[in-house]
């Protein structure tokens, strides 16, 4: 029997689908009038008290937004002190100090891989500098150029370098642009 008495006294609160059949469910004619008359009442002053409340709520807010204008703090404000502390609060928590750990030794060693990298190419560099290979066709290079000089009207045959050669012929080169077109033609027909 105490078991029946449970089932019926649940302390569960009604789901939706228990709202629903609740809602559905013409109870009106169980009551007499005197009780439709005090759930009326009841139902008046609940409305009532809602109103009141949601007066009092508004004004309270209101008082609020005085008492933070007064002490300078807006929106902005509080957002950006919410950000500083969430940022704070995230920074202290051990994932953050372990990630921002491995990304600074991660980049430590890729520092130390582009330093490796750089080294290498630069010795590359320098080695084919030194090799048969370059050294002919630096040759080649100044050859054609000293060419070139005689036949624009240079008669220098000094050699020099591959930087001398080149930078001679950077200004032999802007120098017949700057005198023009048809110039650097009446000397290439001589």
């Amino acid at each position: 029997m105490e078991a029946q008495a449970q089932g019926l006294l649940e302390t569960e609160p009604l789901q939706g689908r228990d709202e629903d059949a609740v809602a559905s469910a013409d109870f009106s004619s169980m009551l007499s009038e005197e009780e439709k008359q005090e759930l009326k009442a009841e139902l008046v002053q609940l409305e009532d008290e809602i109103t009141t409340l949601r007066q009092v709520l508004s004004a309270k807010e209101r008082h609020l937004v005085e008492i933070k204008q007064k002490l300078g703090m807006n929106l902005m404000n509080e957002l950006k002190q919410n950000f500083s502390k969430s940022w704070h609060d995230m920074q202290t928590t051990t994932a953050y100090k372990k990630t921002h750990e491995t990304l600074s030794h991660a980049g430590q060693k890729a520092t130390a891989a582009f330093s490796n990298v750089g080294t290498a190419i630069s010795k590359k560099f320098g080695d084919m500098r030194n090799s048969p290979t370059f050294k002919s066709f630096e040759e080649r290079v100044e050859t054609t150029v000293t060419s070139l000089k005689t036949k624009v009207g240079g008669t220098n045959n000094s050699g020099g370098s591959f930087e001398e050669v080149l930078s001679s012929t950077a200004h032999a080169s802007a120098q017949s642009s700057a005198s023009g077109p048809r110039r650097a033609e009446e000397e290439l027909q001589c």
